[in-house]
């Protein structure tokens, strides 16, 4: 987008045409819309931080967090969906971690910096 297509001209402009390609972009935007949408839940980014340091069967999440099997199996089956945790089958037991990803560390690591942020150790 030329700069001379801009209601104000502030003379500050010369990346402007390179941002507009970006906002264009609507779907990466709601791409991550969701996933932030997905860790609106604090249940949710609870799970999600335990499997990030850890591989555990959902009787033991459950137990950690708190929560019932079929709320645990709930927030799971979401976080999966949206690939930021795997599982694998032993026996009849399924266990569950954080995925391997470039997406899934960057949150983990969002998350420990955020909460590290807001929530000093008193």
């Amino acid at each position: 987008m030329p700069t001379d297509i801009l209601p104000h001209h502030h003379n500050d402009n010369q990346g402007a045409e390179q941002l507009k390609k970006m906002l264009d972009k609507k779907e990466n935007f709601q791409t991550v819309a969701e996933v932030f949408k997905l860790l609106g839940d604090s249940s949710r980014i609870r799970i999600y931080w335990l499997l990030c340091h850890c591989e555990e069967c959902v009787i033991n999440i459950s137990a950690l967090v708190d929560m019932t099997s079929p709320a645990v199996s709930h927030h799971l089956r979401q976080l999966k969906d949206r690939g930021l945790i795997v599982s694998r089958r032993e026996g009849k037991e399924v266990y569950y971690k954080a995925s391997d990803t470039e997406q899934s560390q960057l949150l983990h690591l969002a998350i420990e910096k955020i909460m590290e942020i807001t929530c000093p150790e008193t």
